[in-house]
């Protein structure tokens, strides 16, 4: 499921519920219910949720063609990084973490992506450019 965390209350939100039926409203788990939510947090849909990041982050580090300083390629070292960061959460319990973890990783990953559809637009815009002059 996707969901989004709202860090000045606390809450996650579950926008998929609105999806679906377009009438009932999201399903909020604030810290006062989280004894119950916790139980929700540690299935399947955590780890399904990580794996479907870390595959997302994956494909995004193909992107990453070029070399740091020491000649290492980006995407390399960017998926040694994710892989590593993933290790050293794994055994993370408490839900509200994860949730923050996973959403922030979702966030991140996003923003990524817009910038390199933005500077491919601009690149192929000046492609488009110097062919026409």
């Amino acid at each position: 499921k996707n969901f989004f965390y709202i860090s000045q209350t606390q809450t996650i939100v579950y926008p998929d519920v609105l999806r679906c039926s377009g009438k009932m409203p999201p399903t909020i788990i604030t810290p006062s219910s989280i004894s119950q939510g916790a139980r929700h947090f540690k299935s399947s849909t955590s780890r399904k949720e990580a794996l479907s990041l870390y595959r997302e982050i994956l494909r995004t580090t193909k992107a990453f063609h070029w070399c740091d300083e020491k000649g290492v390629p980006w995407n390399l070292r960017l998926r040694h990084e994710a892989r590593k960061e993933f290790e050293e959460s794994r055994e993370e319990s408490d839900p509200l973490i994860i949730a923050r973890m996973l959403v922030t990783g979702r966030d991140c990953v996003q923003r990524i992506q817009e910038k390199f559809s933005k500077a491919d637009r601009a690149a192929w815009e000046r492609i488009e450019n110097s062919r026409t002059r």
